[in-house]
């Protein structure tokens, strides 16, 4: 490799590491990823509090913190696609095309979203979840789900995750 492009990617590497840019990094990097972006904090949190572990608390905080605002901004995504669609909806009634329901849904989509209106904002307990938990915000704001229990659950959700799998990670690594 060419010495420049090794100390291009030293410098790099030193510019992202976690001890140097530390909280910061974390709260970033767990904002985007609870946005529909695919991206994983966890790595992050974990490697903040095995390279400095007395930032456990203050990294699990921070991440918290991030990932649950992240999920506020999916949450206002969802309000903001379901405004939007309300007004195409009514542009087209007003034009005097006849109004659709939407794309018929299957068996499987009717019951879950039953299962979340059911449930209401308890359901953003779940938001932590991988593959799910981004869409279930964005769906909860779809639905209009009262936007402040939302938010709580989603933290709590978010706040046990971080405890739970970066505490875990220490103990086996």
């Amino acid at each position: 490799m060419e010495s420049w492009m090794t100390d291009l990617l030293h410098a790099l590497l030193a510019w992202l590491a976690i001890p140097q840019v530390g909280l910061g990094a974390v709260f970033a990097i767990a904002f985007v990823s609870a946005t529909l972006l695919p991206m994983g904090s966890e790595p992050a949190v974990f490697g903040l509090a095995k390279l400095q572990p007395e930032l456990f608390w203050p990294a699990v905080l921070v991440a918290t913190l991030g990932n649950t605002l992240g999920g506020a901004l999916t949450w206002w995504m969802g309000e903001g696609a379901r405004v939007a669609a309300d007004r195409l909806r009514h542009r087209h009634e007003a034009a005097g095309a006849a109004a659709t329901a939407g794309a018929p849904r299957s068996r499987a989509d009717q019951r879950a979203l039953q299962w979340l209106q059911r449930f209401g904002p308890k359901a953003c307990l779940l938001a932590w979840l991988p593959v799910v938990g981004d869409p279930l915000c964005a769906v909860a704001g779809w639905l209009r789900l009262p936007f402040w229990p939302c938010l709580g659950y989603m933290a709590v959700g978010k706040f046990a995750r971080y405890l739970t799998m970066t505490g875990f990670l220490l103990w086996v690594v």
